[in-house]
């Protein structure tokens, strides 16, 4: 059995989330709220990278929105130059999370249109 990749497309997801929006604005709220929350609890199990553990404290959501508030996370996401010049590859924990967390909200967003 091979590994099936599936890619979603974003105006697909955009055009979905405009259609359940105008439906039910209600609906399309709690759709959000429950996939933001997923997403918030995968970064607090395992997917933040810890050193400290202060960047997965930072860890905090707004609506629709999630992320980290340390000023270093973009630097762990995308990758910094070191002091001594070096480049340190950037993680991509957050876009990882995301990616996973796309095709569970397509999903979710086609359930509450068909419950229509």
């Amino acid at each position: 059995m091979g590994i099936v990749n599936i890619e979603l497309n974003k105006a697909d997801i955009d055009n979905l989330s405009a259609a359940l929006k105008a439906m039910s604005e209600v609906r399309f709220n709690a759709v959000v709220k429950k996939n933001v929350t997923q997403m918030l609890d995968a970064a607090r199990h395992g997917g933040t990278p810890v050193d400290t553990g202060e960047l997965r404290l930072s860890l905090s959501a707004y609506g629709d929105e999630m992320g980290y508030t340390k000023e270093y996370a973009p630097h762990v996401e995308y990758g910094h130059r070191t002091v001594n010049g070096r480049w340190v590859s950037g993680q991509r924990f957050l876009k990882a999370n995301a990616e996973t967390q796309a095709f569970i909200y397509y999903q979710d967003l086609l359930k509450a249109i068909k419950k229509g």
